[in-house]
């Protein structure tokens, strides 16, 4: 990771009893920078962030408890906010300014209370927004918010030293130390306005387990695990838990996290408010014809109208007491966010397969065939013109339930050679494994659907699709919701939302037995 050039200037022994220069200088927010935060990507437009010199404390670590220092002056130019901060005279300011000129603890990182911002494809940018804190911290989130100078004295500004000394004496008297320290907490002011997020990723939360595990100690009172889980997660309680005997270190499931026929289809950008959105339809399209010496010309009109896609919410939830808390085994948070994101996807993808045999603005019953090879063959290559000619777009994508794919593996000619393997060149018609839930069947690409609930090679046992005749417009996150009930139980929710557009109920072909 490309770091800016550290300058450091000290001089050979550093005295803690001075404040004389003491100062941490470097930029604090990048412009039009994507940095990795508690809340997802954040960009900052320029301009966006107020700041008040004068109540602004440098922390460590983003933890109120630990300030080292005050915000001293600070600069706006094209490309971000560059700050000098004051090192307070204590061990915790000394030890700060010698981890950042040797580059141990050199990130600065900002906790913003947003007022205003638009979430865009690249993350949310924030428009408006007041600085609350600034830490020094080991991994910024934007990169380029890094320490550029430290400065011990004001007698040495015109120096340059590459490394400094650590067999020096470092002078502070430790009455002098431990009065400092009690002061500071005697006279710090509590800020009525909290950070709604902070720029760095500083906890070990690297995953949804994790961030559960977390959650739960923080509900029984871990100071650490309640600042890890509002740095990850925002939209949180502080109250959590999920717990299990530590024998279920292993488990046995048969869920599928799938999602083939949203995969087969065509996804979109779900609007950012709003339970239904438009879209429009062409009526009547414009005609054209040959236009003879003095007739009159063509002139059609063209015409619209609007399809209505209703925003729904998809959500699972689990209720646990607070008595498995004491034994838990760690691996049972993942567990738990894995099967209920896989409900999530299931639900989600069963949503679509009924959006398919809808019998309203669902898709189109193809002419029915048999149960057979050549139904299949049959099906396919018809209902892919029929879709073409009323789409005007190919049927590239076909769904099939497991029987459908249990039989299209068995299906073999008069030899008893297989039809679909690769294997078999002169009965190439496509390729089909066991071993794959993808494939191709005559020119198709085979998306098996365990979520399709019908049984055996039936009506709906497969859908031959043009993928941009159904567009899925989905939430980009699914959010990890937490309460505390009044019964003492814990109730976990994992949800999302989603609005599915049939645009073309003539590019899905339902499979159809005669």
């Amino acid at each position: 990771m490309h770091q800016p050039e550290l300058i450091v200037r000290f001089s050979s022994q550093i005295t803690a009893a001075s404040q004389e220069g003491r100062t941490i200088t470097g930029q604090i927010v990048p412009f039009g920078e994507v940095g990795a935060t508690s809340v997802g990507p954040v960009i900052f437009e320029k301009g966006s962030l107020s700041v008040d010199a004068s109540a602004v404390k440098l922390l460590l670590q983003h933890d109120g408890t630990r300030p080292i220092g005050r915000m001293e002056s600070f600069q706006v130019t094209d490309s971000g906010i560059n700050a000098t901060f004051k090192v307070a005279q204590t061990s915790a300011g000394t030890d700060s300014l010698v981890e950042a000129s040797q580059g141990l603890r050199d990130g600065l990182s900002v906790g913003a209370s947003i007022t205003d911002s638009i979430q865009k494809k690249d993350g949310l940018h924030v428009l408006s927004a007041q600085l609350i804190e600034v830490s020094l911290v080991t991994d910024p989130a934007f990169d380029s918010a890094r320490v550029a100078q430290v400065a011990a004295s004001a007698e040495t500004e015109s120096e340059s030293i590459e490394e400094i000394d650590m067999s020096e004496n470092i002078e502070a008297p430790v009455a002098e130390v431990v009065e400092e320290v009690a002061t500071v907490e005697a006279t710090r002011t509590v800020h009525a306005s909290t950070p709604v997020f902070t720029t760095t990723p500083r906890s070990p939360i690297n995953s949804a387990g994790s961030l559960l595990e977390h959650t739960v100690l923080a509900a029984q009172g871990n100071a650490e695990s309640a600042q890890y889980v509002a740095a990850a997660n925002d939209s949180s309680s502080t109250n959590t838990g999920l717990t299990l005997p530590t024998h279920a270190a292993e488990f046995i499931s048969s869920t599928f996290g799938g999602r083939p026929a949203i995969d087969a289809v065509s996804k979109g950008t779900l609007p950012t408010s709003g339970l239904s959105f438009t879209i429009p339809v062409l009526g009547t399209a414009p005609t054209a014809a040959v236009a003879t010496e003095g007739a009159t010309v063509s002139n059609t009109g063209m015409t619209s109208t609007y399809q209505t896609v209703t925003i729904k919410k998809y959500a699972s939830q689990n209720t646990v007491s607070f008595e498995l808390l004491d034994r838990s085994n760690p691996a049972f948070y993942d567990e738990l966010v894995m099967q209920m994101g896989r409900a999530y996807a299931k639900a989600t993808d069963t949503a679509v397969i009924s959006a398919f045999t809808a019998a309203s603005g669902g898709g189109t019953v193809a002419t029915a065939v048999a149960a057979s090879a050549a139904g299949l063959q049959s099906f396919i290559a018809n209902e892919a013109g029929s879709a073409f000619q009323a789409c005007s777009d190919y049927a590239t994508n076909l769904i099939a339930s497991t029987d459908q794919w249990s039989a299209i593996m068995g299906y073999a000619d008069g030899s008893g050679r297989p039809l679909y393997n690769a294997a078999q060149p002169q009965n190439a018609a496509g390729n089909v494994q066991g071993n794959s839930l993808m494939g191709n069947v005559l020119g198709t690409n085979l998306y098996v659907d365990p979520n399709i609930s019908v049984t055996g090679v039936v009506d709906d046992s497969a859908f031959l699709v043009v993928p941009n005749a159904v567009t899925v417009y989905e939430s980009p996150v699914t959010r990890l919701q937490i309460n505390v009930i009044g019964t003492g139980e814990l109730q976990i929710g994992l949800y999302g939302y989603m609005g599915i557009a049939v645009k073309k109920g003539a590019g899905v072909r339902r499979f159809n037995i005669t």
